[in-house]
């Protein structure tokens, strides 16, 4: 691949999602954009790359952008927040909300749902907790084709094996086929929806818990800063932010700062929560 074809698809990712990549990641391109490649009928990437140049963010960007920035997920990978949201996190907030009050959660860059099903199980598991309190999830990415999986609720056994508990798949799944599918209840908890982190994210409205793991990792440094800035301005001052294990706010914005004793948990920074956040209307 020509230096000048890979400086093409690396500004239309960064441009399109956030995503920087070196050229250390060619390997990436070659091997994730090899399906883009056949369907267009394409002899190589430096092809492609004319093509993307002539679409001017058309309808093959955008095949483009999904194929790089779709990412693994599953069940409750890595355990320890989810764990944290259902001791630390639920009942804090179901303690500081009046009884009426809605709570609402994001999974940003929810890929194929798995994170956003994985809080739905949990709150399933406290309903007598939560009793009729009204709770909303919300998951969010720029996949279409990674929102329909989610949407369907539909996994393999290969991924129901990743990370979910032998009695939960006993209680919310129901064998179709060769797979597994999610039953009603727990499909109707979480709603999907295209976005990109990007974008204003008012038009999201305010939430109390915010789930952005291993998103920020692929960003550069004043990406980091703007989306941290923006996911701050839609969160209450008591909310939480969720971070993966390799990502942090230090260096990047004063906007969050460390849960006591917690890694990977943020909480909106004391000067932040004095400041008026500009929350737009959500019904």
């Amino acid at each position: 691949m020509k230096p000048q074809a890979f400086d093409i698809f690396a500004a239309c990712l960064r441009n399109g999602s956030g995503l920087v990549i070196g050229p250390d990641k060619t390997y990436l391109l070659e091997a994730r954009l090899a399906r883009i490649l056949k369907v267009q009928g394409l002899r190589d990437l430096d092809a492609l790359a004319e093509r993307v140049t002539a679409d001017r963010g058309g309808a093959l960007t955008r095949d483009v952008i999904e194929a790089m920035t779709t990412n693994e997920s599953f069940f409750f990978r890595d355990d320890k927040p989810f764990a944290h949201f259902r001791t630390h996190a639920l009942p804090r907030l179901l303690a500081g909300r009046a009884a009426g009050q809605k709570l609402r959660i994001w999974s940003a860059a929810s890929s194929s749902g798995q994170e956003a099903y994985s809080l739905a199980m949990i709150l399933a598991e406290c309903r007598g907790q939560i009793g009729a309190r009204s709770i909303e999830i919300i998951g969010t990415d720029i996949s279409r084709e990674q929102l329909l999986r989610a949407q369907e609720g539909l996994y393999t056994q290969f991924e129901v094996q990743r990370g979910l508990p032998m009695q939960l798949l006993v209680r919310y799944f129901r064998k179709d086929g060769a797979n597994w599918r999610l039953n009603d209840d727990i499909r109707g908890m979480v709603s999907f929806r295209e976005f990109n982190l990007l974008a204003d994210l008012r038009a999201l409205g305010q939430f109390d818990i915010v789930f952005c793991r291993n998103v920020l990792i692929y960003f550069d440094q004043p990406t980091k800063s703007r989306v941290l800035e923006a996911i701050a301005r839609q969160m209450p001052p008591d909310g939480l932010l969720y971070l993966g294990g390799a990502e942090t706010v230090l260096g990047i914005t004063d906007r969050f700062s460390a849960a006591p004793g917690e890694r990977g948990v943020y909480e909106i920074s004391a000067p932040a929560r004095q400041a008026p956040a500009r929350l737009a209307a959500f019904s």
